[in-house]
């Protein structure tokens, strides 16, 4: 039950940022509630699909917020070993370098260590999950006409933060036994990316034949 995991002892004290609470009671907390219980049956495909008579704005939206929690968790679990020593660059493997640019404070890409690009990265996206005019947590609010394109950039950017992890700090996470939740944190990601068409290929390409090798089984 992968609710349970994220539950569970101390795993949980840790986050690299604030968690993001959607609101109890609200038609998002009440989809958010279904993700888990599909999420238990172990079934990744099944879980990541649109429930019935849904809106895919909505669904997108609470999955993103999900994974902005797990990925925050399970970074805040290996902060220690990246540091601005560890990872000067903002890496994952030697063919891939990421420079950050979000388009406002910083227009220009700037090269910066992998502690500071994840910094920047995930205060982005919470700033964009805050924001009631692209997130709207209260019944009847509509969803911007460019939601999808601000959830597609939001996904791509938390991808490099898991593809950081496995290529930089693989060791740590096996020392710390977070082996298993990092692959169903991942897959789930990557199920849920794949069925609704999120992130390009060619995005991908660090984690390519990780990829493979978790979604081969569940053709």
């Amino acid at each position: 039950n992968v609710s349970s995991i994220f539950c569970s002892g101390s795993r949980s004290s840790k986050t690299f940022k604030p968690k993001k609470n959607i609101p109890e009671g609200s038609h998002q907390y009440e989809l958010l509630k279904h993700a888990e219980a599909t999420l238990g049956s172990g079934n990744l495909r099944m879980a990541v699909m649109l429930p019935e008579g849904e809106d895919l704005n909505e669904w997108v939206a609470v999955n993103t917020v999900d994974f902005f929690n797990q990925i925050n968790m399970l970074y805040g679990t290996i902060t220690d070993f990246c540091t601005e020593e560890s990872c000067p660059v903002m890496s994952a493997g030697p063919k891939y370098e990421y420079h950050w640019a979000d388009g406002t404070n910083i227009k220009k890409p700037i090269k910066c260590s992998a502690p500071k690009y994840i910094d920047y990265l995930m205060t982005w996206v919470q700033d964009q999950l805050d924001d009631e005019t692209l997130f709207p947590s209260k019944i009847g609010v509509p969803f911007p006409k460019n939601f999808m394109s601000v959830a597609k950039t939001i996904l791509k950017r938390l991808f490099r933060v898991y593809a950081h992890i496995y290529h930089q700090h693989f060791e740590p996470v096996i020392q710390l036994q977070e082996e298993a939740h990092l692959n169903t944190s991942f897959k789930h990601f990557i199920f849920f990316v794949q069925e609704f068409n999120l992130i390009d290929r060619r995005e991908l390409a660090p984690l390519q034949e990780l990829i493979e090798k978790l979604t081969s089984k569940d053709r």
